[in-house]
């Protein structure tokens, strides 16, 4: 959201059928450094005049999540009508099914717009290491402290990230999905790198043809 040019905001839906939602803020807030994130209800309607700064007029939002999360319920509930259809999630597996199929733009009564859109399977990353350390803000500040610069937290002497592990300052969790988050960002890199090498001989080779006949007239 952040190499977008956009200001991520977290909505905790569906809080009615939660049984403990001060555990649940307790569980997320530690690695929300300084998102926002508001405990909602589309359903019940419960908590949506939090997101009014976030709807006035002027102002953009996207709806971004599963299926199954209440992106539609809550849009109708913004909107005061039913615009778009809602489905129950699946009692076998708990996941939603799609009901979006499609993205659209809404026009919200106090003048701010909404795109709706369907459910995501999953979110590509930008290779843009600015957006990773911000979302692992925590990490990027250990990692400040190793003893080397291209330290990679794996094995290395002197090495503040796992120093932190093994104190138990960090969780396991966090430091794996920032590897694994890392390791896919640097994938992207040395596939646009190697594109951009390709691109370069094609050019090159266009421009090399195109030159020929004047070489051929100069001999």
């Amino acid at each position: 959201m952040w190499e977008g040019g956009a200001q991520p905001v977290v909505l905790l839906n569906k809080s009615d059928v939660c049984e403990d939602v001060d555990k649940v803020i307790a569980t997320f807030d530690p690695i929300a450094f300084g998102v926002p994130s508001h405990v909602i209800s589309a359903l019940a309607g419960e908590g949506l005049e939090r997101l009014e700064p976030y709807l006035a007029s002027g102002s953009t939002v996207g709806f971004v999540g599963s299926s199954g999360v209440g992106k539609s319920t809550l849009l109708n509930r913004l909107l005061g009508s039913e615009a778009q259809a809602t489905r129950e999630v699946r009692i076998q597996d708990k996941r939603g099914r799609h009901t979006t199929t499609h993205r659209e733009l809404f026009l919200l009564p106090g003048g701010g717009i909404v795109i709706d859109t369907p459910g995501m399977r999953e979110l590509q990353l930008l290779s843009d290491e600015e957006g990773l350390k911000r979302t692992f803000v925590d990490i990027d500040a250990l990692a400040a402290q190793c003893a080397f610069r291209d330290c990679r937290h794996v094995s290395e002497l002197g090495c503040a990230v796992r120093a932190a592990l093994e104190a138990g300052d960090l969780d396991a969790k966090r430091l794996a999905s920032f590897n694994k988050l890392n390791q896919e960002m640097r994938y992207i890199e040395s596939r646009q790198d190697k594109n951009a090498m390709l691109e370069r001989k094609r050019l090159d080779r266009i421009a090399n043809k195109a030159m020929k006949p004047f070489k051929s007239h100069r001999s």
